[in-house]
């Protein structure tokens, strides 16, 4: 697994926290990396705090996004590691210019066959290719 990887592991077990402790994942963020220190400390990635940052950021847009685009899911309904896996995604192919999508989708991917189902992944796979292909449209 590339540090890049790690890194968005990372990231999405920090927004999945945050979610399920109705919290900002920003405000995780800084309580960690305050604790994260010692001997047995696992350092948060630099690229794990700019990608929590720009989700954090843009929450409300991606979470538009979402909505408009994961059909027939209320946000609330979709399972909330599937949610942070389309919000890490959607902030990779909207925001991130030096990423290709297939590489944020590819690791989206990943991240779903790991840590959600076959069914979920599928589902991630249609929202994350439907936002690529609109992404030069929307309104950022």
């Amino acid at each position: 697994m590339s540090a890049r990887s790690k890194a968005r592991k990372q990231t999405l077990d920090l927004l999945y926290e945050a979610d399920i402790r109705s919290t900002s994942a920003a405000d995780l963020l800084a309580l960690r990396d305050v604790i994260e220190e010692g001997p047995d400390a696992r350092p948060i990635r630099e690229f794990t705090k700019l990608l929590i940052a720009g989700v954090t950021e843009n929450k409300r847009k991606i979470d538009e996004l979402i909505s408009t685009y994961a059909q027939g899911w209320d946000m609330d309904r979709l399972p909330a590691v599937d949610r942070n896996i389309l919000r890490l995604g959607i902030y990779e192919i909207v925001w991130s210019a030096d990423l290709d999508d297939g590489i944020a989708i590819d690791e989206a991917l990943t991240l779903a066959r790991e840590l959600s189902t076959d069914e979920s992944a599928g589902y991630i796979h249609g929202v994350l290719g439907r936002i690529s292909s609109i992404k030069d449209s929307i309104a950022i």
